[in-house]
């Protein structure tokens, strides 16, 4: 018996597999190949929605369970009734703060302190200059948000501001971020929990959306380490994987610390083959050459159809494409909001393409680009079965997620059995050309994979 050993390690994976091209003319048995993306196909898509607003469970949900469509929905913790963390202050006593800015300008060494406090100085509307500064401060003028975070403190020892509860206060900013009424419904976490048991994943975006980029790190990591705490002691450990920090953040300060908490970020996940390209981006992802292209797209109210469809149809022009849709508002109620007839068509044009696309939730693309671009795989040949040992190099308890292989075998073979583990399935083999093989889901770390003709 003759037995020949075939080994391709993951470095090996995105150049060689990546362009599927074998170590010779033709694909000798046994030569395997993992796939770009999950059950071969040709793109991928994550449908990921932010703020939890009603109407993104009411509306666009349903739509998505009837299509087999699975979303991320990025949750605001402290909107959900019932939450234990809420907003607050964490540091010196207001008062303190407000009578230094008295004596002291606003400077880049008290910037991060004062912008964070001024939402809960007990006033009416001074968490509006905290918008106001975050949104100066993302854009580049650092100036004018100093100037904006002493003009608020100004009016404060003016007495320009009426007395206010800071917990009001606070939750009248999720209403001004969310753009919805205060007797509008709000999604609970029994709720959540359902829609998770569903296949959707749920994911962390902070506990009240503020600008994190104008935030002191005390309290910038309350809104990251609390919100992600909620989400588990409520929705389990599957629920801390990804987040999005607010406004679509990628301060580079911000992304340090989220870095630390959350194993992925849809802000930005800088990984030397991936390509990130961002709402704001108007570069081609066409034109990219890493082996990851992750584009996201932002449907607005004002989005022509044509143009959402045409996101789509890039993104099966070549291999290496994972769109991300961005939704925020959904029938009238939330930001940008997009109509029931348009999310229904939406949906209903990418379950048309199924047959090319890969719908999956953020947490899910993610796992499988990491495992394959660490994965390794050594492959057994004799005249009897094929041995597939597929590896990676990353924590197995949390990157678990199956890999689609392709496998060439002999081709006088027709069925064959697939055995990994306890598990065994039969598949039909596939002939095309000269080549005869097989695709097949196999979990990596989870023993050898036996491949023998039915």
């Amino acid at each position: 018996m003759t037995t020949k050993s075939f080994i391709f390690l993951g470095a090996f994976l995105t150049v060689i597999w990546g362009n599927e091209v074998s170590t010779s003319k033709q694909f000798p048995p046994g030569h395997t190949k993992i796939s770009k993306w999950q059950y071969g196909k040709k793109a991928a898509i994550s449908l990921t929605f932010d703020d939890n607003t009603i109407n993104q469970f009411r509306v666009a949900m349903p739509i998505m369970n009837q299509l087999g469509l699975h979303g991320t929905f990025y949750v605001i913790t402290g909107s959900v009734p019932g939450s234990t963390y809420k907003p607050k202050f964490i540091g010196r006593p207001v008062g303190e703060i407000i009578n230094e800015t008295a004596r002291i300008p606003t400077n880049r060494d008290n910037f991060f302190e004062r912008a964070s406090a001024v939402r809960f100085l007990g006033y009416k509307h001074t968490y509006r200059y905290h918008l106001k500064a975050g949104t100066q401060y993302e854009q580049g003028h650092i100036q004018k948000a100093y100037n904006i975070i002493d003009k608020a403190y100004k009016k404060v020892r003016q007495g320009a501001f009426e007395a206010s509860n800071d917990s009001i206060e606070a939750q009248k900013a999720l209403y001004n971020v969310l753009y919805v009424d205060p007797d509008v419904d709000l999604v609970t976490w029994d709720q959540l929990k359902k829609y998770q048991a569903q296949g959707h994943e749920l994911g962390s975006h902070t506990i009240s959306h503020p600008y994190l980029a104008v935030m002191d790190s005390v309290n910038m990591m309350y809104e990251l380490q609390k919100s992600r705490e909620e989400m588990k002691t409520h929705l389990g450990q599957q629920a801390t994987f990804s987040a999005e920090c607010p406004f679509g953040t990628e301060d580079p300060r911000v992304m340090h610390y989220a870095h630390k908490i959350y194993p992925a970020l849809r802000n930005r996940m800088p990984e030397p083959w991936l390509d990130e390209l961002d709402r704001s981006s108007k570069a081609n992802p066409t034109k990219s050459n890493k082996e990851y292209v992750q584009w996201q797209r932002g449907p607005l109210s004002d989005t022509r159809m044509q143009m959402m469809k045409s996101w789509v149809d890039t993104a099966l022009r070549k291999n290496n494409i994972w769109l991300v849709l961005v939704f925020h508002g959904i029938e009238g109620i939330g930001w940008e909001p997009l109509s029931r007839d348009e999310i229904n068509t939406y949906l209903n044009y990418i379950k048309a393409k199924d047959d090319q696309l890969w719908v999956a939730t953020f947490k899910k693309v993610t796992k499988y680009m990491r495992e394959r671009m660490s994965a390794s795989v050594q492959t057994d040949l004799s005249s009897q079965n094929i041995a597939v040992k597929l590896t990676h190099s990353l924590n197995p308890t949390r990157y678990d997620l199956p890999l689609t292989l392709k496998t060439s075998v002999p081709a006088s073979w027709q069925k064959v059995v697939i055995k990994q583990s306890t598990k065994s399935s039969e598949t039909q083999v596939i002939h095309k050309k000269d080549r005869a093989f097989i695709i097949y889901q196999a979990i990596p770390n989870s023993g050898p994979i036996e491949i023998s003709p039915s």
